[in-house]
């Protein structure tokens, strides 16, 4: 803790600040981590990076950046992670999930803006996250008007550069997405110093796909009929994923999964027989954003799938790896990239596509469509997204939230009532 107090104060954050956030996240992770029964034993790397969440990986990245490193800060999974690792960049997800930030991102920000926007905002400004400290260069991209303002705010704290999504899927779409990827090799060769090359930018195609061949590997046991993992644990996972090195990730992620695999084959469930199976959609769950998973998982439900961007938004579909120049990689990156179905695109007949695929994947008794409260987006697509789940028989809940807990008691009573509803 001495240590991680010298880091903070030599970071330049508002350590006294910090310290509110430390003294109550502790209680938090016992509440919800630790109370669950029968957790598989290999989580003990996950419960130990969360424990020490503003040192361990920070303190990496800050020997990093003395060694004359760059780190690049992302906000979204848009942003290909393997031109910053073939730079010799590393990237860091810097999304907030906790209403300790909000207040902070009000300062500059209107009420009515989406709480992850003002908690990520407030998060840099404040100066109460070492994530947000570390960063040489912020990249954003075009996925909310509210982003897009909010990152010319922060562009006056930090070098930014905002990638441009288009809006549609066409074919000149994707290749206008290609271009923006070459102009983010680019920027990273100019900070970093180091050439990106066919060779190294293959090499990290195949690093980042492996990572998500584990996170498909590890969402495929959450099939079984006995549950071998909550959903509250995944998220967790999920959540690390967009900070901790790929490689050990990865590593950690097989041997986990080796765990859950013969969970699966000796009949071992994390939950009771008869527990409802539930996909959650919406809007993204940035660490340390517990508050549906656990109301759902205390209230008769187990998560077998998150269709969202701390889901299999993540990590579905691999890029290509047969390319062999450096425009033809771009272009597979940006056709696998596009293949993410945000609801930033219209038409976005996909997402509804794969939130029917992946109910009938997943076996499940219901969706519980989440958005955060001021995301436009989710919640006028939400409309089209119940109808065609009505119509195909999956019983769906919507809500709206946020990060306070004002509304647990009526997220606890609604999502108690849909249980009783799926019988």
């Amino acid at each position: 803790m001495a240590d991680n107090m010298k880091m903070w104060k030599e970071l330049g954050m508002d350590v006294e600040h910090h310290d509110e956030l430390c003294s109550v996240l502790p209680a938090a992770v016992g509440d919800v981590f630790m109370s669950q029964e029968n957790r598989p034993e290999k989580m003990d790397y996950f419960d130990f990076v969360l424990a020490d969440v503003h040192g361990v990986r920070p303190a990496e990245l800050v020997e990093f950046r003395k060694n004359g490193g760059k780190v690049f800060g992302t906000f979204c999974t848009y942003v290909p992670d393997e031109v910053i690792l073939a730079a010799g960049g590393v990237a860091t997800g810097l999304c907030a999930g906790s209403q300790f930030w909000v207040p902070g991102g009000e300062k500059v920000l209107p009420a009515n803006v989406c709480p992850l926007i003002k908690a990520s905002v407030g998060a840099r400004l404040d100066r109460t996250c070492p994530f947000f400290r570390l960063v040489d260069r912020l990249i954003g991209e075009t996925t909310c008007d509210g982003k897009k303002k909010a990152y010319e705010i922060l562009a006056k704290d930090v070098p930014m550069t905002v990638m441009q999504i288009p809006s549609m899927r066409r074919p000149e779409d994707i290749a206008a997405w290609s271009e923006e990827i070459k102009k983010l090799i680019k920027i990273v060769e100019a900070d970093t110093g180091n050439k990106v090359t066919a060779e190294n930018l293959a090499e990290n195609i195949k690093k980042i796909n492996a990572k998500r061949k584990a996170l498909m590997r590890l969402y495929d046991t959450r099939k079984a009929q006995n549950i071998p993992i909550s959903g509250t644990d995944t998220l967790l996972i999920m959540q690390i994923a967009y900070y901790d090195d790929p490689v050990r990730f990865t590593q950690m992620v097989n041997t986990l999964c080796d765990e859950l695999e013969n969970r699966v084959k000796d009949g071992v469930s994390v939950f009771p027989a008869g527990t409802k199976r539930i996909l959650l959609s919406g809007t993204p769950q940035s660490i340390p954003n517990w508050k549906l998973h656990n109301i759902i998982e205390t209230s008769g439900g187990a998560v077998v799938c998150e269709e969202t961007c701390t889901g299999t938004r993540y990590f579905e579909n691999l890029v290509d790896e047969g390319g062999s120049t450096i425009d033809e990689m771009c272009d597979n990156l940006a056709k696998r990239y596009m293949d993410i179905h945000c609801a930033c695109f219209t038409p976005n007949e996909h997402r509804i596509d794969d939130v029917i695929r992946l109910a009938k994947e997943y076996h499940v008794d219901g969706v519980i469509d989440a958005h955060l409260k001021f995301c436009t987006t989710y919640d006028i697509e939400s409309y089209n997204l119940q109808n065609a789940l009505k119509e195909a028989g999956i019983p769906v809940l919507s809500l709206e939230t946020d990060y306070t807990e004002n509304d647990t008691q009526q997220l606890k009573t609604r999502i108690g009532a849909f249980m009783e509803i799926l019988g």
